[in-house]
């Protein structure tokens, strides 16, 4: 047996154990539920902050100075409540995945979620003093500094909803009564247990921490790994953990995102706080560098191992017909950030010539792009995204501009010479198997 079988005995499966366990399936499915609020929302907050002063003022003189309210509000109401909709996609997904009905774990999460999370805000009356208002939903813990807090909830109410009907700890209904009412009866006791074991969490953390157990995870668990993320530890995660499980054939980029996804929304939407408070978003006022649109801008552009550098290396220079005929067919997805005929076509999985190069380039590309934010050549991202089809050069302008745009071209140079050498031996090996094929 190879060293590589040997490798890929001991890795996959250790690999695959993790992948389908039913925590992360929910959580990397569910929290697919909030896409279309991440990217609608941000398309109207785009409209609302339009690096163009010239043509927002333009705007303001014909529609007042408040026209950007209306699009404000459209984010508000989706982007910026990216917390409850985790909640629900997740307990929904998980209890669906048990087989029973998702739709009441869904709702029960997200009353969790509430009954969690602080009900007061502080205001600043006429008088200057600080007021204490009750009786409120603070839209903060409803978006970034409740992500992990709804993955705890969601999975949790996943697991307990799941859990009762699983053993038939429900109310059961004679057959006569229609099944849409049956059905409400069925969640009554699991509700019940469920919000009793919330009630006795906020005794607990309001009498022993003199907190919530919201403000207790956001302070001991969510900033700690948005601080992580933020450091060259992250950013390696980011860089070669995905490539590396792509090359063995597992979708890196779902296994990872669904994980941190979540880190990554706190962080864009903690960045558009800044914004929203009348501050410059700069790291000197806490901005947070990593996020959704680092990784996708430049650590996975063109897709997964930054594999546009391979393409452009075959149009080139390719001598093979294989190689010559798939530079052509996968240039196209690649312009798009859809790389799966390179890494299967090529191929790059399993492919030993060609895993230094997949996990290296992505890498460099993440810690470089780290420091171009460090040394402020770029600037942190607030919570406008882009499709994650939007080709490269174009996306990098939308959101950073000329220099974000000149950043992705570097980043592509870099990736056509560190995988020039690589494709040429693995070019060389097809050619002669051809030319052997032929004689």
């Amino acid at each position: 047996m190879s060293d590589q079988q040997k490798l890929m005995d001991k890795v996959v499966p250790a690999v695959m154990k993790f992948v389908n366990t039913k925590a992360v399936i929910a959580l990397k499915d569910g929290i697919m539920y909030t896409m279309p609020l991440s990217l609608v929302g941000s398309i109207f907050l785009l409209l609302a902050q339009i690096p163009y002063k010239p043509f927002n003022d333009w705007v303001a003189s014909i529609f007042g100075p408040n026209w950007i309210n209306p699009l404000l509000k459209i984010y508000n109401g989706s982007f910026a409540l990216m917390a409850l909709a985790a909640v629900m996609g997740i307990a929904y997904t998980y209890t669906k995945n048990e087989g029973h009905e998702g739709l009441p774990a869904a709702i029960i999460a997200l009353c969790s979620l509430v009954i969690l999370i602080p009900g007061t805000v502080t205001a600043i009356g006429a008088d200057k003093k600080e007021i204490i208002v009750g009786g409120v939903l603070p839209s903060d813990w409803l978006g970034g500094k409740g992500m992990v807090l709804s993955i705890i909830v969601g999975l949790l109410v996943g697991y307990v909803y799941s859990l009762f009907l699983t053993k038939k700890i429900t109310i059961k209904m004679p057959e006569e009564v229609p099944a849409g009412v049956a059905k409400q009866f069925t969640a009554l006791i699991p509700a019940l247990a469920i919000f009793t074991g919330l009630m006795l969490v906020n005794i607990l953390f309001s009498t022993v921490f003199n907190s919530t157990f919201a403000e207790w995870i956001f302070k001991t668990l969510q900033t700690p790994l948005q601080g992580v993320t933020d450091s060259l530890i992250g950013v390696f995660i980011m860089g070669a953990v995905i490539p590396f499980f792509w090359w063995f054939g597992v979708h890196g980029a779902n296994i990872v995102g669904g994980v941190m996804s979540p880190i990554y929304t706190a962080n864009q939407l903690a960045n558009q706080a800044i914004l929203d408070s009348g501050k410059a978003l700069t790291l000197d006022n806490g901005a947070h560098i990593i996020t959704e649109q680092f990784q996708s801008l430049f650590v996975t552009v063109t897709g997964s191992g930054l594999t546009i550098g391979l393409v452009i290396a075959m149009l080139l220079a390719a001598k093979s017909a294989q190689s010559k005929t798939l530079g052509k067919l996968a240039v196209w997805p690649a312009i798009f950030n859809i790389n799966e005929p390179v890494t299967f076509g090529f191929p790059i999985v399993m492919n030993p010539f060609m895993f230094i190069p997949f996990v290296f380039v992505p890498l460099v590309s993440a810690v470089a792009t780290y420091f171009a934010f460090k040394i402020g050549f770029l600037h942190p991202f607030s919570a406008v995204t882009v499709p994650w089809t939007t080709p490269p050069i174009i996306s990098g302008f939308i959101l950073q501009g000329w220099k974000g745009a000149l950043w992705q071209i570097v980043i592509i140079a870099w990736s056509t010479v560190a995988y020039f050498p690589f494709f040429k031996k693995q070019d060389a090996i097809n050619l002669k198997a051809e030319q052997e094929s032929m004689s």
